[in-house]
């Protein structure tokens, strides 16, 4: 089971085909509370990357890196792809799973494909709620 950033880099370099992992930074707007300790709202993606395990020494890293970029978001959502044969995927092959990702936030879809973070490398559970995200 993943408790932190760090088990998801581990179980990445542990798969027996070199792994690509796929990040998809969000905003969340409008948050808040609900009842039961959630909180609802809408996301919106802010930016997608796609990383080698080995590319990322720790989450703390990624977000400094993140935030050179932007430091306008608040969750990150984490999957990763698998090569074959041997040989990691390439950037233009994450390409088209990077745009599923952004469009599965756009439109309500069922994100429990995903791992998903706060800021503070919090696991975040989202679930979609009338139109707004049940976090």
């Amino acid at each position: 089971m993943i408790s932190s950033f760090q088990d998801l880099l581990d179980m990445a370099h542990a798969m027996d085909e070199p792994q690509r992992l796929l990040l998809l930074l969000a905003k969340t707007d409008a948050c808040r509370p609900g009842g039961d300790d959630t909180h609802t709202g809408t996301l919106t993606p802010i930016i997608c990357v796609d990383k080698a395990p080995d590319e990322i020494a720790d989450f703390g890293s990624l977000v400094a890196e993140a935030d050179q970029v932007t430091n306008d978001w608040d969750m990150m959502l984490v999957t990763s792809l698998s090569g074959q044969g041997g040989e990691p995927p390439t950037s233009a092959q994450a390409e088209p799973h990077l745009d599923r990702m952004a469009n599965d936030l756009r439109n309500g879809q069922d994100l429990s494909r995903y791992v998903i973070f706060d800021r503070h490398e919090n696991l975040v559970f989202i679930q979609p709620s009338e139109g707004v995200w049940r976090i």
